[in-house]
């Protein structure tokens, strides 16, 4: 295949300038969804784009689309992505490398004066992070369907402010049409793990994504007086948390490596320094590879928090908050990345990924795959985030090969 080459240049400086807004303190960047520093993100990119030659729209909640026509504009586009929302205290990269590196191969495209058959898009997810409004992801949810907009609309922040509201202040509520055929979708993403860096390899080809399960758990308890209660008599709810913290930390080893666990969030209700915890919440996330496996897994930690709490005496509830099944991508567009990288002769390998992306939902809708350039240290989701401008062009080389081929289809 003829080989093209982006301009590795303008992608890190349309990066660093997309990280002067919203940027923290400590280097990274906190732009939560559908706020006042996201809209000026989607301001910035929509600048470029019309720059570009690009049109722009949003959809009901909120997702943006950028699109260059093609030559036959009544096929259906291809589309790249991810999202410019950001963690409290993210990074520069994460979603955000998706949706720059797809501008910069529009950019490279009209550099060398090369037309597309087919229609492209560029569209930015609304709220992928979930840091802001639960549940993660769910622009994405919305477009394919496995959503309701109004669920999505009527979901509250920490503050009350309704998505619906959010996106009135922000006037990024649009006419674009939900579940619309795409051709295929390509994202481009930072790894968030170590397992690149480790291998020394600049490219992972993504052939899918792992199961994702989510738990909200609730153990009641018995508030009493810190000094007058004899240990033996206490119901005391954080201890019982503390225990099946362990348990499930154990769990993970049955499943280890591929299997694994995290609490995220731990709150006790009405807390006081010299009162006996009486009732604490707190979430439980569990990945896999394997759909059956994390079946597995949910029934262990179901099996195992019951038994802590019979033996505490204490009240025990658990709901699954959310689950996301093993997602393979299509095998079309993995080799079409595959083809890439090789003709490029860039060091790769194939790789499943362990974050949740909204090309785990787009697969469901078309062909979908992704492409994972590394981070140092494996860090993401923390201001340090950070990657090296060469593999951010390499990986952006891949994505442009790639796309290239198949909008020519």
């Amino acid at each position: 295949m003829n080989v093209l080459k982006c301009n590795g240049e303008r992608l890190w400086s349309s990066l660093m300038d997309m990280a002067k807004l919203g940027a923290t303190d400590k280097g990274g960047n906190c732009r939560l969804a559908l706020s006042q520093e996201d809209k000026l993100g989607r301001e910035l990119f929509i600048g470029w784009c019309t720059e570009a030659g690009m049109s722009t729209a949003f959809d009901a909640i909120g997702n943006l689309f950028a699109r260059l026509p093609g030559l036959d504009d009544s096929l259906a586009p291809v589309v790249m992505g991810s999202h410019l929302d950001t963690q409290p205290k993210g990074g520069r990269f994460d979603g955000i490398y998706g949706v720059l590196a797809g501008l910069e191969v529009v950019r490279s495209l009209q550099d060398q004066g090369l037309r597309n058959k087919r229609p492209i898009e560029i569209a930015v997810w609304t709220n992928e992070e979930g840091a802001r409004f639960t549940p993660a992801m769910f622009g994405s949810a919305v477009f394919t369907g496995s959503l309701a907009l109004d669920t999505a609309l009527n979901a509250q922040d920490s503050a009350g402010m309704s998505v619906r509201d959010a996106l009135n202040e922000i006037g990024h509520a649009g006419a674009s049409p939900l579940q619309r055929p795409f051709d295929a979708y390509f994202e481009a993403h930072i790894e968030q793990g170590p397992i690149l860096e480790d291998n020394g390899l600049p490219v992972g080809v993504v052939t899918g994504g792992q199961a994702i399960c989510w738990l909200d758990v609730q153990v009641q308890g018995q508030s009493a007086h810190a000094g007058t209660t004899p240990m033996a008599l206490r119901k005391d709810a954080l201890f019982g948390v503390a225990e099946m913290a362990a348990q499930l930390e154990a769990l993970a080893l049955d499943f280890s490596p591929k299997g694994l666990v995290t609490i995220g969030q731990v709150a006790i209700a009405k807390s006081s320094r010299n009162t006996i915890a009486g009732n604490v919440s707190f979430t439980v996330d569990l990945r896999h590879h394997q759909d059956a496996q994390i079946a597995i897994m949910e029934q262990g930690v179901f099996e195992r928090f019951q038994a802590i709490a019979d033996a505490r005496g204490l009240r025990l509830n658990i709901e699954r908050h959310w689950l996301s099944p093993a997602t393979p991508f299509d095998s079309d567009c993995v080799d079409a990345v595959r083809r890439a990288v090789e003709a490029l002769d860039y060091p790769h390998m194939d790789i499943v990924s362990g974050a949740g992306h909204d090309a785990i939902l787009l697969a469901r809708h078309c062909p979908t795959t992704m492409v994972f350039i590394p981070c140092v240290g494996g860090l993401s989701h923390n201001e340090a985030e950070a990657i090296f401008p060469e593999d951010a062009r390499k990986g952006c080389d891949v994505l442009l090969n790639a796309v290239t081929e198949r909008v020519q289809r």
